[in-house]
């Protein structure tokens, strides 16, 4: 584990918070989407979110699969689930919860276009400044792992079978997550489970 990794965990409401203001910024710019594309998995809550926000219950998905673990990728995203609309000659808001290497976000774009799209827009809640892809609308730029409120037992998970990998302290490395702001009590359930779950 990167011993230099931080991590930042926004709470629900921060997030809807982001969102409210990624929807005002959206409106404000004048775009007005005609499909609004999630990008499975993580950008399927915000996706929603900014569904009802902007009142466009034209809502589809995406799949492009890029991350192995915390930090961990493959060599390039491969795109799993093609677009479940018909974008051709629409306006698509493409809808990520980051934009961290962008390679994901791009390759999506580019199908979007592919398949016939007018035009293509990426929004985030975050973005990283290594980005390949500089979204056209997010919120928060930040260079830390962020833990979605969505992928909370996911992200422990994948802590805890990269230390027994590496032969690293379990006990150290969710300590970040507790000072990144997960409670004690959730991150403790957390591994009870997943250690019962692999001891099955």
């Amino acid at each position: 584990m990167n011993a230099e990794l931080e991590f930042e965990v926004p709470t629900w409401n921060q997030i809807y918070n982001m969102l409210l203001n990624l929807a005002d910024k959206i409106r404000d710019n004048g775009f007005k989407p005609d499909i609004i594309v999630g990008v499975s998995r993580g950008g399927w809550p915000p996706a929603r979110v900014i569904s009802d926000l902007m009142g466009n219950a034209n809502l589809a998905n995406v799949k492009a699969e890029f991350y192995l673990g915390v930090a961990e990728t493959k060599e390039a995203p491969i795109l799993t689930q093609p677009v479940s609309m018909n974008v051709a000659a629409k306006k698509v808001l493409i809808v990520d919860e980051i934009a961290d290497t962008g390679k994901s976000l791009n390759l999506v774009k580019e199908h979007i276009i592919e398949k016939g799209a007018e035009e293509a827009r990426i929004a985030t809640i975050y973005y990283k400044p290594w980005s390949i892809v500089k979204p056209d609308y997010y919120e928060k730029e930040t260079r830390r792992w962020v833990v979605f409120p969505w992928e909370i037992k996911e992200t422990v998970r994948k802590i805890v079978k990269k230390c027994k990998k590496e032969k690293n302290s379990i006990e150290k490395e969710t300590a970040k997550l507790v000072k990144a702001g997960i409670s004690t009590e959730l991150l403790e359930k957390f591994l009870r489970e997943i250690f019962e779950e692999e001891n099955c």
